[in-house]
């Protein structure tokens, strides 16, 4: 039987441009991969299920469009002896879908009635051949997951050489200052070879290389290893402290009498060494006595594949659906999927569409491509789910989480709970949000007069800095020169959320004494969440760079009151603070007197030194000299300070939304960010200087009166605040996220759930480590280092 619509106009080979749905459904997590397969629709390239849920059909239904192809894979069944090997750069290049899978076509048409048509009839050859053909969401991020994006820089371009000379082969054996033969870095300005810095997988290093860069000022080297005939390498510029390319390096290499083309690669590049590391087994998954872990699989037991540097994604996506209000909210077996012409583009598909598949234990099975030897110990895990059209929505537009670099998992989550708040929730839906949001209360009051003034402000998170109290080290004389990793003193949760309550002394004029003895301030919970999530902040400036630190956070299993944290409300007898506004002249900043003169006599104006004193907190003038030395080409730097009449004590003092968007898209608190923004004149680049130049400062909240977030309309007219203030206010732990690695930005994220196992008589913790899921045994260590805490209320 023939088929009208082969040769319809609306049928077009895809084009480079158009994304092809042929690995997964757009509306669950059935696959090309199941039985019945996946039908690819002809006219728009949509991919539908078609097996009981026939999400194909109901795209027919929809759109009209009658054709479509029917792709089914099975895997070539491998054999499993013992632990597969880490996935490389290399690797992946090497296996192609053919040599994994046997891929099985047909067209069909709805409207003829026709299921399988003559692939060579009308359009559809060129078409099908287009289709199988096409790069998927799935399969682009996959290629760009291995790859950074390096570029030239103004070193390489302009690089000077010294005069040519042949540098003898036997030179290039090991470093000019040490013995190392491997890790060798070839100054190309003057020929030299350093040894680099100590890496990741026991590759040594004295760093030689960067000693000779301190001495001579060169700044760009390359690894001798990486060199391959095709004229790739690893090419390094320390001036930009940054990996990048260098469109003569042939030249550059002939120059010291270097062939390119004779070179043979013998060392891991930069990047495979740090996917390497991205991907490293880091999370115990074995018992104490050497089994691996049993595998769990059912409702809520599904893991997330690694889209390559996506772990992040994976374990805020699991700590959320782990939530009863993102999981009522999203999972809705019972219902139809959204009516949306372009499901995989529509954001509240595809987080139903994860819901469900995490959720529902329809994906949660053993991998049955994998099959065990009787003698291996090896149980097969699930194949686990790729959200990829999730994670593009949600990076959608971002500057870095459109990227596939690894990044950090609590900016993230804000960024998600932005997101998810601003869709749509058509009653009875509710936002999920709303579970995480509650309000705190800011007590400012003057030392000299004593009157107060409260303010108020919505969040749906805290950030607490976790006290950092070294161990004291005893040094032998017989250890080694390199510098011992810092030993912390555990802390106790209780510690940290003291320290984030705790009462501090600002340097602020009294509006209404005029008096310059100060303020203290103290922020309080006036409300609770349902869901209290806590970023632990364990970082610490060096060289104005943030480092992490492993300071161990003491975190109990068991409920615990925070009615002590509670905000009391103005008391009687308390006299509040005038309006600013009625006293502009008491908010002016007065600077240092004494870091003003130091600046001076470095030939600093002195408006330049007023500015750089009041966006640096107004004591070092180090910090001062360093905040002019990023700043001295701000179009205003020369320009009076103006605090528009309001110090960081306004309330009348505007602060742009969007920019506080763009700092909280940095993972920087709304209190923090909203007084950054006015300390420096609503400049973003500046505030975000001045949050790490006041890494303790909690930030500024809104005055109740205002029209914030804090307050919403309830359906009487009266305002209703987020959150609850009913006591008591008990807690318990119910997940958290984890990281391994020296830099939220690398290594390796996975979560945590407090979860009911089948046929266990408690809750256990289960470790979800992108597709793989387990019980947990090393949570109590694993609780003390965490990165994201998320209790919820008993």
């Amino acid at each position: 039987m023939t088929c009208k619509h082969v040769d319809s106009a609306e049928l077009r080979v895809p084009t480079p441009a158009q994304s092809v749905y042929r690995e997964d459904c757009t509306q669950c997590f059935d696959s090309i991969d199941d039985p019945t397969g996946l039908n690819v629709c002809l006219y728009c390239f949509n991919g539908g299920c078609c097996s009981d849920r026939n999400h194909a059909q109901v795209h027919h239904e929809s759109t009209r469009h009658p054709m479509v192809l029917n792709i089914c894979r099975k895997r070539k069944r491998s054999k499993r002896d013992e632990p597969p090997q880490k996935i490389s750069k290399l690797a992946i290049a090497a296996e192609t879908e053919e040599d994994r899978y046997d891929t099985t076509t047909k067209v069909r048409c709805y409207e003829c009635g026709v299921d399988d048509i003559d692939k060579s009839s009308g359009k559809l050859s060129a078409v099908v051949e287009g289709v199988m053909k096409a790069n998927t969401f799935a399969k682009q991020a996959e290629v760009q997951a291995w790859e950074q994006e390096i570029t030239a820089c103004e070193h390489t371009l302009c690089l000077e050489q010294e005069p040519a000379r042949q540098i003898e082969s036997q030179s290039l054996g090991h470093c000019s200052m040490c013995d190392l033969k491997e890790n060798l870095w070839l100054c190309l300005e003057c020929g030299n070879l350093g040894c680099g810095r100590q890496q990741y997988g026991g590759v040594g290093g004295n760093s030689h290389g960067l000693k000779h860069t301190e001495l001579t000022k060169h700044a760009v080297a390359v690894k001798l290893g990486s060199l391959t005939p095709d004229g790739t390498a690893d090419i390094y510029c320390y001036a930009c402290n940054e990996e990048r390319t260098d469109p003569e390096l042939a030249a550059h290499l002939g120059h010291w009498g270097i062939n390119i083309a004779e070179r043979e690669k013998t060392e891991k590049s930069l990047t495979e060494m740090q996917i390497e590391q991205n991907l490293k087994w880091e999370f115990s998954m074995t018992t104490e006595d050497g089994k691996e872990l049993k595998p769990i699989f059912g409702e809520g037991f599904t893991g997330l594949k690694n889209l390559g540097n996506s772990c992040y994604l994976a374990s805020i996506l699991q700590c959320l659906f782990s939530t009863s209000a993102f999981a009522t909210r999203y999972f809705q077996p019972q219902e139809p999927p959204p009516a949306v012409s372009n499901p995989a583009e529509d954001l509240e598909t595809q987080l139903r569409k994860v819901a469900d598949g995490l959720l529902s234990g329809r994906y949660s099975y053993p991998d049955s491509d994998v099959i065990a030897s009787e003698d291996s110990p090896y149980i097969p895990h699930q194949k686990g789910l790729a959200p990829a059209m999730l994670k593009h929505l949600i990076g959608c537009g971002h500057e870095e989480f459109s990227t596939m670099r690894q990044q950090d998992a609590f900016e993230l989550f804000l960024h998600m709970l932005k997101l998810v708040t601003r869709s749509q929730h058509k009653s009875p839906a509710e936002d999920p949000v709303k579970a995480f949001r509650f309000v705190m209360e800011q007590r400012l009051q003057c030392i000299s007069c004593n009157r107060v003034r409260y303010r108020t402000d919505e969040q749906d998170n805290i950030s607490i800095p976790v006290p950092v109290r070294r161990k004291l080290r005893v040094i032998n004389s017989d250890e080694s020169e390199e510098k011992p990793k810092d030993e912390f003193e555990p802390v106790t949760l209780k510690e940290c959320l003291d320290t984030f309550t705790g009462a501090e002394e600002v340097e602020l004029t009294c509006p209404g004494c005029n008096s310059k003895a100060g303020f203290t301030k103290r922020s309080l919970f006036k409300t609770f969440p349902d869901v209290l999530a806590v970023n632990a902040r364990r970082f610490e400036l060096v060289n104005w760079v943030p480092t992490k630190l492993d300071v161990p956070v003491v975190v109990d299993d068991e409920p615990f009151n925070l009615d002590s944290y509670m905000s009391s409300g103005q008391q009687d007898g308390e006299d509040l603070l005038p309006e600013e506004a009625d006293n502009p002249a008491a908010t002016r900043f007065t600077p240092n007197a004494a870091g003003v003169e130091q600046l001076e006599t470095m030939g600093f104006p002195r408006v330049r030194c007023e500015k750089a004193l009041h966006a640096t907190g107004n004591g070092d003038a180090e910090a001062a000299m360093n905040w002019l030395f990023s700043h001295m080409e701000d179009p205003d730097i020369d320009s009076p300070l103006d605090l528009g009449g309001s110090s960081s004590t306004g309330a009348s003092a505007s602060v742009d939304p969007e920019s506080l968007e763009m700092m909280a898209a940095m993972g920087i608190g709304t209190p923090q960010a909203r007084k950054a923004l006015k300390e420096t004149g609503g400049d973003v680049s500046r505030a975000v200087d001045w949050v790490f130049n006041h890494p303790d400062d909690q930030g500024e909240m809104e005055e109740e009166t205002a029209p914030t977030d804090a307050n919403v309309q309830g359906t009487s007219g009266e305002k209703v605040m987020a959150g609850s203030s009913d006591l008591p206010a008990t807690f318990r732990l119910r997940s958290i996220v984890c990281h391994k690695g020296a830099s939220i930005h690398a290594g390796h994220y996975v979560a945590f759930i407090r979860k009911q196992i089948p046929d266990e008589a408690s809750e256990s913790w289960v470790l979800y480590n992108d597709e793989k899921v387990v019980k947990a045994v090393d949570v109590e260590e694993m609780k003390k280092f965490a990165y994201v805490y998320f209790f919820s209320r008993a």
